[in-house]
């Protein structure tokens, strides 16, 4: 009995210091689940927070994915307005070489019948001097055939008075013929 009893006086003791050893263990298992609870409380706080700015990284992807889209469309759109407006910048160039050139024909037209017009001109005064100078002539020829004609009256009044004269002194040598004449006979 002594030695059962001391047997169970030792397990006693050895089950008491495995009960205090497991409290120790226990507490150190719980110290260390709080532990853990407060770095996986502490994780959880992490990984929210870092879902929360995933999520808000999401979202400004999509955001910027959107942006990125309009500002690509918007890229599209320019550089359409920019073959366009190139077009019509070809177009208005060949539109304005084209007037140029109509433009300098019609300036070398111009100048060419400017040119015409000034020889044409010429022409006229070179006449216009040319008729000046055989109107004089005809003025000239005129008053000469004037002075002709007066000329040619004067002699033919001359050449009638001198035939008159002519006629007259006939007559007289005649008449004193005559008178000659009958003169002879009486004298014979």
């Amino acid at each position: 009995e002594t030695e059962t009893l001391a047997d169970a006086e030792e397990r006693c003791e050895g089950l008491i210091k495995n009960k205090i050893q497991l409290e120790a263990k226990l507490k150190e298992a719980n110290e260390r689940l709080e532990d853990e609870e407060e770095i996986n409380a502490e994780l959880t706080a992490k990984k929210r927070k870092l879902e929360d700015e995933c999520s808000e990284l999401k979202k400004d992807i999509d955001d910027l994915e959107l942006t990125l889209a309009k500002v690509e469309k918007e890229k599209h759109a320019t550089e359409n307005k920019v073959k366009n407006l190139t077009e019509e910048m070809a177009t208005l160039d060949e539109s304005i070489a084209k007037l140029t050139k109509e433009k300098k024909a019609l300036q070398e037209a111009h100048q060419q019948t400017l040119d015409d017009l000034q020889a044409e001109e010429d022409k006229v005064n070179t006449l216009t001097k040319a008729k000046t100078k055989l109107e004089q002539q005809v003025d000239d020829l005129e008053g000469s055939l004037e002075q002709e004609k007066k000329l040619r009256m004067d002699l033919e009044r001359a050449k009638r008075k001198l035939e008159g004269d002519l006629k007259l002194s006939q007559e007289t040598i005649m008449d004193l013929e005559n008178d000659k004449q009958q003169l002879d006979e009486k004298l014979k």
